[in-house]
């Protein structure tokens, strides 16, 4: 008689999802296309990994069946990493803070959602090498605090999720200590070796994100605060602009109601940081927007 292979704790929390769910579904395509070819796992000779940027939405991207095509592709079309870090909007402290290096409980940072949302799993392997990598990166005068019981916010693994399902590959979230955009660049380029040990560096956010300027009566409807800030930032990126994007909060159109707070757009700095030259244009990997936001995503060499 063949042995079982046990299922992980991801995969029986994801067995319950409803059949009809777009979630379901998208686990479905996800497991046709590794079982067609496959993803391939990234070597030295791949060169360096690039850093990405992405607009992480909510819960409901896991209605989005679209949205996460696009990002479930963008993920098969780099090499699968050997481990993941990540910077996202929702974990703002100082100084500067690590996330469990062992699975941990998610942080379901989010009210008003089907409860399925709250049993979701995302059991990654450890990420111990990875976490003491990053902590000799940083200078004597900035130690990192590693939080021993904090899970992934859902900045982190709700894109993640999506991109890499089967929660093969470790994941370690960092804190972002400051909104200062040349802090953060720095911050960037301490971490920008991890990139040559296959490890994928992400900021996560939202290019626009001014939720209490939405008109929910009409969620199909891009106002012109975000389509004017998405254009601008576009445009900065593919001039390579640091200074204007730096500046962003007093140069940009439609601020401050793209960003009434500023955590989802800085996180941006830390990809370009992370990259090889910040003034070069990035690669543009999703654009369009989703309840009137804008989710322009991209990757930096």
């Amino acid at each position: 008689m063949s042995a079982t292979v046990p299922r992980s704790s991801t995969a029986l929390a994801d067995a319950r999802i409803p059949a009809n769910h777009p979630f379901a579904a998208h686990l479905e395509r996800a497991a046709a296309a590794e079982r067609r070819a496959a993803h391939r796992a990234w070597t030295p000779d791949d060169g360096p990994l690039p850093s990405l940027y992405l607009s992480h939405g909510a819960p409901m991207l896991f209605e989005m069946t679209d949205w996460m095509t696009q990002l479930h592709t963008w993920a098969r079309d780099l090499p699968r990493p050997r481990a993941i870090l990540i910077v996202s909007a929702h974990w703002e402290s100082a100084p500067l803070s690590l996330s469990a290096t062992a699975p941990s409980e998610l942080v379901y940072d989010f009210g008003g959602f089907d409860p399925m949302y709250f049993q979701m799993r995302y059991d990654t392997p450890v990420a111990t090498g990875l976490a003491a990598t990053v902590a000799a990166m940083m200078p004597d005068a900035e130690p990192v605090h590693e939080h021993r019981s904090r899970g992934l916010d859902h900045g982190a693994w709700v894109p993640l999720k999506i991109m890499y399902p089967e929660a093969d590959v470790p994941v370690l979230q960092l804190s972002m200590p400051t909104h200062d955009p040349a802090r953060l660049l720095d911050l960037g380029r301490r971490l920008r070796g991890l990139r040559e040990e296959g490890v994928l560096v992400v900021g996560s956010g939202y290019m626009t994100h001014g939720l209490p300027h939405l008109d929910w009566s009409r969620p199909d409807q891009v106002p012109g605060w975000s389509s004017d800030f998405d254009l601008w930032a576009a445009d900065a990126l593919a001039r390579g602009d640091v200074d204007s994007l730096s500046d962003f909060r007093h140069q940009a159109p439609g601020m401050p109601y793209a960003h009434p707070t500023v955590e989802h757009f800085t996180p941006l700095f830390v990809t370009l940081g992370a990259s090889a030259d910040p003034g070069a244009a990035p690669t543009t990997t999703i654009d369009g927007y989703a309840i009137g936001l804008a989710k322009r995503s991209f990757q930096a060499a």
